[in-house]
């Protein structure tokens, strides 16, 4: 068996006693020291952890204990969600060697389901970039292709997935965050409703469009991870007392009677064509099946992609003021004043693309520009949630691509801040309003993978999730191995 083969066919594996946890364990760890080096995915590979977990669950099943369907099944963490006791550096320097005295709730619950910790992801520093490059303890490599990005900013999180070092992971996604990555890399990539998902204990970027989400090899077992990670939690005044309902029974509902909505603006200038053709071509496969699929509008979408870069930001300076050399993290050395404490321990620690967003949420919000910018943008965002609402009195979903394009080569955008944000286009709306995404692998163009983005009514992930699963259960291109690095050289998987 294959780390690859995915959560239900190990469970059974385990089940049927052709493999142990532990045995589990140790394929994901020589996997990670095997590729690693070439891909960056991990800062961090807790081995102790995950063989002291894996046995923990071995020993259960010798006692014939009741176990969830994730026990024993190696899995990562991006590195902005804290564990207790384990490094949680938000890929930055600011907090190099923190680790926290508590964990998120989303892993203390996959946790109690037995799930085993095998590492914590790389990903673009304080989760913000859309290409993995921004981390300040270097940049991750996409499994397909080396010279290019897996996406961010949970590029390790989906990059690991793809290239079998674990089953699944927890991401973030505040602008596209993971679901961006999974189009890039091949894999799938859920961001819930928000509220759906606690964000007790995720690090901080944006808090009102941050949102923790899986990334697995199939929609399937995004729907397992979603249904133990979901549901109130009173450490989160932002989760919502919604019922959690049995998304694994969900899925083979189909799509029959489905309607789904492709927004022109979707498939606009930008687009590649070959990636236009490949989610036209997945849409075509879901009709074929009983949905009906009609052209529509959602005519604010090419302004969200302003607005996020105005809100997030803002949010952001306010979160990230606590990093000032004082209570923890990186402090500057010498003595100092105040003052020049705050700036040397700041300046020294944040990344360049932090500094940019940073300073730009500090204007934003600063006298004087607060209602011609930050104001605006709040409206902006308020416009793009009625054009959804409209969408869905006639719609059960909104679909089209993912990213405007596959992955780009690195460095390729490192000049061109806004050429690197265009590449969340597409996915930044959801955030704004708020509701369910998920991108399923529904191709390739240029021989690297294409992402089929669909949108759901809020806390309607059972939906989306039935029908990415009747898209990856119809196409064949998602079980397809990328070229990873083994030993500094290109080999198949």
């Amino acid at each position: 068996m294959q780390l690859r083969d995915g959560v239900l066919c190990l469970a059974e594996g385990m089940r049927r006693g052709e493999c142990s946890a532990v045995e589990l364990a140790k394929a994901a760890l020589e996997r990670i020291a095997l590729l690693d080096d070439a891909l960056g995915c991990f800062l961090t590979v807790t081995p102790e952890t995950a063989l002291a977990q894996a046995e923990a669950v071995d020993r259960a099943r010798a006692r014939r204990e009741d176990l969830t369907v994730l026990a024993g099944i190696p899995m990562a963490l991006k590195d902005n969600l804290c564990t207790r006791g384990i490094a949680t550096t938000c890929a930055s320097r600011v907090l190099e060697g923190y680790a926290p005295p508590y964990d998120a709730t989303a892993w203390t619950r996959l946790r109690s389901a037995g799930a085993v910790l095998v590492g914590k992801n790389n990903m673009d520093e304080f989760a913000m970039g859309s290409s993995t490059e921004n981390s300040a303890f270097g940049p991750v490599a996409n499994p397909w292709d080396l010279e290019r990005v897996p996406g961010g900013s949970s590029g390790g999180s989906a990059a690991a997935v793809a290239a079998g070092e674990v089953v699944y992971a927890l991401g973030s996604d505040t602008g596209g965050s993971v679901r961006q990555p999974a189009a890039f890399t091949g894999v799938v990539g859920l961001k819930p409703t928000y509220g759906r998902v606690s964000r007790h204990g995720l690090v901080a970027f944006a808090s009102s469009l941050d949102q923790v989400g899986p990334i697995a090899r199939t929609v399937a077992d995004c729907a397992l991870i979603l249904q133990v990670i979901a549901g109130r939690d009173p450490l989160d005044a932002s989760s919502v007392p919604v019922d959690v309902p049995d998304y694994r029974a969900m899925l083979e509902a189909g799509v029959r009677g489905l309607r789904i909505g492709v927004p022109r603006e979707y498939f606009g200038p930008g687009v590649d064509p070959g990636v236009a053709d490949c989610v036209r071509e997945a849409l075509d496969v879901l009709v074929g099946q009983g949905a009906t699929a009609e052209e529509c509008s959602l005519p604010h979408t090419g302004y969200g992609l302003a607005a996020y870069y105005l809100l997030a930001p803002a949010e952001a300076s306010s979160n990230l003021a606590r990093y000032d050399g004082v209570r923890y993290g990186r402090r500057a050395d010498g003595r100092h004043t105040p003052r020049e404490l705050y700036a040397l321990s700041r300046g020294q620690g944040f990344g360049p693309e932090v500094k940019r967003r940073l300073m730009l949420g500090t204007y934003a919000l600063s006298s004087g520009y607060y209602e011609a910018y930050y104001l605006k943008a709040q409206k902006v965002r308020t416009l793009v949630s009625r054009d959804f609402q409209a969408a869905f009195e006639r719609f059960d979903l909104v679909a089209g691509p993912t990213t405007p394009d596959v992955a780009f080569r690195r460095g390729e955008c490192s000049g061109d801040p806004l050429k690197l944000y265009m590449a969340d286009a597409l996915t930044i709306p959801a955030n704004l309003a708020g509701l369910p995404a998920i991108s399923v692998p529904c191709g390739f163009s240029r021989s690297l993978p294409v992402g089929l983005q669909l949108v759901g009514r809020a806390f309607d992930e059972g939906t989306l999730l039935r029908a990415g699963h009747a898209s990856q259960q119809a196409a064949s291109q998602w079980r397809r191995s990328p070229p990873v690095a083994a030993g500094g050289k290109g080999a198949a998987t």
